[in-house]
């Protein structure tokens, strides 16, 4: 089978559940985004990395989430925009799983499957981004910003589970929608919200059901859902 080398997963990495707080202090639920670096291989499954752990399930992890990957290439913009924050002078800033060089949203396209290590893995979405990066970015509108910009992350679905580790190389194996890379997807979703022939486009692809309900939803009300609560934490006991 014919492969293109796409980039070099540099960090892996994983954390544990823990209490964590909105921006404005108030009680927050948990979260697993604090992660870490792990040395040597470790197991994939179609749920992730073995250990790694989710403070909400119902709105992160599972197979359609199982990977959250995040370009180590945007560190750079970000502490320009930002200045030298602690956070930024490693992997995890984003609570992504995998750290690679050489692929952003520019260079991956909806549906492609990768080979990494000894896993096989399709593309599944784009990240949404939520309140909890306001917190742990020390910045009010920290969620926002990561949408408005599209540096947001995507995640992988594991078809093939296995073992991976911080040096192995992630090759493209299948490209199904070469017309969808994610910079796409993302100005649909965030700029051209309403735009209904690329909403009609978008919802012929692979989507996961809530995606799938966000298109129809919008196509029907002709309106856009209400983005404060993932944001902002907004309207949330």
């Amino acid at each position: 089978m014919t492969s293109t080398l796409l980039g070099t997963l540099h960090t892996v990495l994983r954390g544990r559940a823990r209490p964590y707080a909105r921006f404005d202090g108030r009680p927050g639920g948990m979260s697993g985004i604090d992660k870490h670096p792990v040395t040597g291989p470790i197991t994939l499954t179609a749920q992730g990395l073995e250990g790694d752990e989710q403070g909400d399930r119902s709105v992160h992890g599972g197979p359609d989430k199982a990977i959250h990957h995040y370009a180590w290439e945007h560190y750079a913009t970000w502490q320009a925009e930002l200045g030298d924050l602690p956070v930024l002078r490693q992997p995890g800033a984003f609570g992504e799983n995998f750290s690679t060089t050489g692929m952003t949203e520019a260079s991956l396209c909806w549906g492609d499957r990768v080979r990494v290590g000894s896993c096989l893995l399709e593309l599944a979405q784009t990240r949404q981004p939520c309140w909890k990066l306001n917190t742990r970015f020390g910045h009010a509108h920290m969620a926002r910003h990561v949408q408005t910009t599209g540096r947001t992350g995507w995640y992988w679905r594991v078809l093939e589970g296995g073992q991976v580790q911080a040096g192995d190389a992630l090759y493209l194996l299948e490209r199904p929608h070469p017309d969808w890379p994610l910079t796409r997807v993302l100005q649909v979703l965030y700029h051209q919200c309403l735009d209904s022939t690329s909403l009609h486009a978008l919802a012929q692809l692979n989507l996961p059901p809530s995606w799938q309900r966000l298109v129809q939803g919008r196509l029907q009300r002709l309106q856009v859902e209400d983005w404060d609560k993932r944001l902002e934490g907004a309207h949330d006991a």
